[in-house]
């Protein structure tokens, strides 16, 4: 991989966990939460969120692929449901 590309997909996954981190902070933070507890809560919000969000993003990815290999007329050889 380019190390350009490395330094943009970088940049551009802290700013997803940051504005995912600065967002779970202010949620618990209007939600009554002070002190060290607000630490506490920010940490594993922010981590679930990304824990969902990287479960999540590849099985949409599949779940897609595989709705477009059996509806397709055009991709029925690639559906990826095993023959038996």
């Amino acid at each position: 991989m380019n190390s350009k590309l490395k330094k943009i997909l970088v940049i551009l996954s802290l700013t997803l966990i940051l504005s995912i981190g600065f967002a779970s902070l202010g949620i618990a933070y209007l939600g009554g939460v002070s002190g060290l507890g607000l630490l506490g809560v920010w940490f594993f919000m922010t981590c679930g969120i990304v824990v969902v969000l990287a479960q999540l993003i590849p099985a949409g990815i599949l779940l897609a692929s595989l709705i477009g290999g059996t509806v397709s007329p055009f991709r029925r050889g690639e559906a990826s449901i095993p023959v038996t």
